[in-house]
Order: structure tokens, then sequence, then C-alpha cells
């Protein structure tokens, strides 16, 4: 199997929890220090090879085009529009026919690094006979609730719950925002209704992949990689202080102030 060079990114989600700054802006186009966040995750894919993006957009999405017009990667961009935000299930499948096998998603509201997750992702797929692999971490308590949750047996995983009640499940393993989805996910996601909330879920087409004998991997991400999720003001100002702090020009004055 030839290695996976499509990517696409969901951008077409509302950003409520970060109001009033995305009322006249996409989430995604937030700097982080001197870079949007998507412009992160453009990099992040260019690193695995990715050599073109998918950005599925919506209302009030135009930023994110604009910016792309000059892109600083040798990443080709395409685009095309969810016309609801009814979910990431939704969301993807509006890419249906982009890649003939394999392709990555990567949300576009969340940074993972160091870059590495999506080449391993990549490898999983592209070495086994599965229909996806999921990036995951461990998460606390409190987080269940916030994300889409694996139940597995090492790495294989035999269900996933979105947003679940943390005391319905032993599970602490979280998906991250990062996949490999093959050809049996996207049929599974045209038969894949919407649920109580009125969102059609990637987790539910995924289950139903499973049941029907599909495998699905679950590659954590290693000793050292993080996700930075720019959901809330709180994820959002952590992690711009996290790259802050790290940045070679003026981390050090910056520490030296969190310090006083």
């Amino acid at each position: 199997m030839a290695s996976i060079t499509d990517a696409i990114v969901p951008v077409a989600g509302l950003g409520t929890r970060l109001l009033p700054a995305t009322r006249s802006q996409p989430k995604e186009m937030l700097p982080i220090i001197d870079k949007p966040v998507v412009q992160y995750v453009i990099e992040e894919l260019a690193a695995a090879g990715v050599e073109r993006v998918l950005f599925v957009t919506g209302r009030r999405k135009r930023a994110i085009e604009d910016h792309f017009d000059h892109p600083d990667v040798s990443v080709k961009i395409l685009y095309t529009r969810q016309s609801e935000p009814i979910g990431l299930g939704d969301a993807v499948r509006c890419g249906d026919g982009f890649a003939n096998d394999g392709v990555v998603v990567a949300l576009g509201d969340s940074i993972v690094d160091p870059p590495g997750t999506v080449t391993r992702l990549i490898d999983t797929y592209t070495d086994g006979d599965v229909s996806a692999v999921v990036a995951t971490q461990q998460v606390e308590d409190k987080d269940v609730s916030r994300y889409g949750i694996v139940v597995a047996d090492g790495v294989e995983v035999s269900d996933l719950l979105e947003k679940p009640d943390p005391g319905s499940l032993e599970s602490r393993t979280a998906v991250v925002g990062r996949y490999v989805l093959g050809p049996a996910v996207f049929k599974a996601l045209g038969q894949t209704q919407p649920d109580a909330s009125g969102e059609v879920q990637l987790t539910d087409a995924l289950r139903r992949v499973i049941k029907n004998g599909g495998r699905v991997l679950a590659v954590p991400l290693t000793h050292g990689e993080r996700r930075h999720d720019i959901g809330t003001v709180e994820s959002y100002c952590t992690t711009f202080v996290h790259y802050a702090l790290r940045d070679p020009r003026f981390g050090s004055k910056i520490r030296a102030l969190l310090d006083e």
C-alpha cells in the first residue's frame, strides 16, 4: 500500500466556547505567538509527507482561505463546505471521494507537538489490514466527558464512546484529534444518523466499522508529545503561554515576568 499523502482538516465549527473572540474570526485563526493555530496543523501534516489538504469550512471561515493564499509550506490547499455544523462525522464525510484509499484527518483547532504522531498513524495504517487508526492519550476523570473515549485491548480498539459519563466505563483513553480513515469508515459515515444532540459522530461510524468486522487501532502519544486543544479560553491561554515560554526569542523574558 502506498503512503498516504492526503488529509482532511475540518474547520467548520462555530467556536462558541471562545466568544467573543470568535465573533468575527475563526477559532482556528487565533494566533499562537506569530502564527495562527491552523498553520501549526498544516506544518505538522507537511512534516508527515502530506501533499494535499482539503479544508472543510463553513460560515465565517473566509479568513482561513485568505491566510493560505500564500502558504508557507509546499502543500496544495483545497476547500469544500459543510453547510451546517452538525458534527465531526458530517464534516469528515464532506470529504468522501477526496482520497481513494486512506486519508489523514486532523482537527484544525488542536496542535500535536512535536510533529511525529501523524507519521506513526500513517505507518500503522499502511503496515496492517486495518480500517482506521486513531491517536490517543490518557486523560483525567474530569476530562472524560469532553472526548471520544476508546475501549481497547492493547492497541486493538473494541469500542468508542462519544463524551461518556466518567462513571459509565473504566477507560480513560481519549482520541486526540488525529486519525487515518479508510474507505470502510466513509461507507459507515454514509449510514450514520445524527445522535440525540443532532450531530453525526465519527465515533458512531467507527463503532459501526468494528461491529461489521473492521479493525480500528489506537496509537498513543509518546512521552514528550502533547496535544494542545484550542477549544476553550483556558486551553487557548495555556497553549499560548506554553509556546511563549519556549520561544528562543523572548521565552526567558516571559519566564522572568511570570516569576515576578
